[in-house]
């Protein structure tokens, strides 16, 4: 019989109009009056933070404005976010904005209090200690990041993705309003939501999950694969955009307290290289990565196919699997994301290096096949000759 541990302390609002009503929530937090406020600059020219900040601002909160983000956020930024919040003595992160924003608000309150690198941390160097309550309020329906322990960070130097993680990680409160989500273009809201999809999948296969991570990512794929083409196709669809949200919610209550796997593995190595959104490289890698797991439990995987509804109950375990990654491919390329081959600077010269990134990810272990070099450098070629 299994023992696992289920962790989650974040107060969660969830609804529309919820933003709106920060100040009070922190008012029940307590977590003090001086923000350090971390968003990125295109969610800043979207008009979502300027109102944010100035309710904050009336009512009696100091809030200071870091901006200086990436898509997939360099430890350098980090730094020069912890010396702001030092400089300013902030007493608490607020993150508003995707995964970027939420994982660099992160690193900033651990880092800020304590000094040090991500690298540090992320090596088991440097205890995670003292770090500033972290509200998150995301904007796109694809990370998670305001309910899980973990934060992505890119070592510049060597194109590494490295995952700081520990349960203080977790936010204090997170704020989901769907209504910051309808100024999403189109394929951005593709992409994130491949993610959140691949975050149920590998919470619920990988190695370490546990029946309740099953139960919340069980959820988030029945709901992902349904809203998702509806908010691609609309972004004013209220329904959809909710029900997004809340299905990136989901999958990040299932990975945050299980893990993610050899599909993650993949696209942070390729994220690292050449800077490609998360959730595209997610997407190209997916169906082929779900290939190779289905041979180790169909069984188990023929489950993935009926929650996502690309199989039936009467469909054999054999038929539902081969139906999963078909299905996958199909709705992947209902959504516009291009395969490996297209995206900007992916050279099969790189492969040996992506394949070494890979296998260093410390989530390589948690994937539900045991996986090598070899396996995954096949997967990159089969990825990379998809048409």
């Amino acid at each position: 019989m299994q023992a696992y541990q289920y962790v989650c302390p974040t107060r969660i609002e969830m609804g529309f109009g919820k933003s709106q009503e920060l100040p009070a929530i922190l008012q029940s937090v307590q977590a003090g009056s001086s923000i350090l406020l971390v968003s990125d600059p295109g969610i800043i020219r979207a008009g979502l933070v300027e109102p944010i900040q100035s309710s904050l601002e009336q009512a009696g909160y100091t809030v200071t404005l870091f901006d200086a983000l990436s898509q997939n956020p360099r430890d350098t930024e980090c730094l020069a976010g912890a010396a702001l919040f030092r400089e300013v003595s902030a007493q608490m992160v607020l993150a508003i904005g995707g995964g970027s924003a939420m994982d660099t608000g992160k690193a900033i309150a651990l880092i800020g209090p304590n000094g040090g690198t991500p690298a540090e941390y992320a090596d088991g160097h440097l205890p995670y200690e003292r770090i500033a309550p972290i509200v998150c309020v995301p904007t796109t329906a694809g990370t998670g990041s305001e309910v899980t322990r973990s934060a992505v960070i890119t070592e510049s130097a060597t194109h590494r993705k490295m995952t700081l993680k520990h349960a203080a990680l977790r936010p204090t409160l997170a704020i989901l309003d769907p209504a910051l989500t309808y100024s999403v273009p189109a394929a951005v809201t593709a992409a994130t939501g491949v993610d959140a999809l691949v975050h149920a999948i590998e919470g619920y296969t990988c190695k370490v999950t546990n029946p309740i991570s099953q139960a919340f990512g069980a959820r988030a794929m029945e709901k992902i694969v349904k809203a998702l083409p509806s908010a691609y196709a609309d972004g004013n669809n209220a329904q959809a955009r909710y029900d997004m949200l809340e299905g990136s919610l989901l999958a990040g209550l299932c990975f945050g307290s299980a893990d993610v796997a050899a599909v993650h593995c993949l696209a942070e190595a390729l994220g690292g290289m050449y800077d490609t959104p998360h959730g595209v490289a997610n997407s190209v890698f997916l169906p082929h990565v779900l290939r190779f797991n289905a041979q180790e439990d169909k069984a188990l995987h023929a489950r993935l196919s009926r929650y996502m509804g690309f199989a039936s109950d009467s469909d054999a375990d054999d038929e539902a699997c081969d139906k999963l990654v078909s299905g996958i491919e199909s709705w992947t390329g209902s959504l516009g994301i291009p395969k490996l081959r297209d995206l900007p600077g992916v050279n099969e010269a790189d492969f040996p290096r992506i394949v070494e990134l890979s296998v260093q990810n410390g989530s390589t272990p948690s994937n539900v096949r045991s996986i090598t070099a070899a396996d995954y450098m096949r997967i990159l070629q089969e990825a990379y000759q998809a048409q």
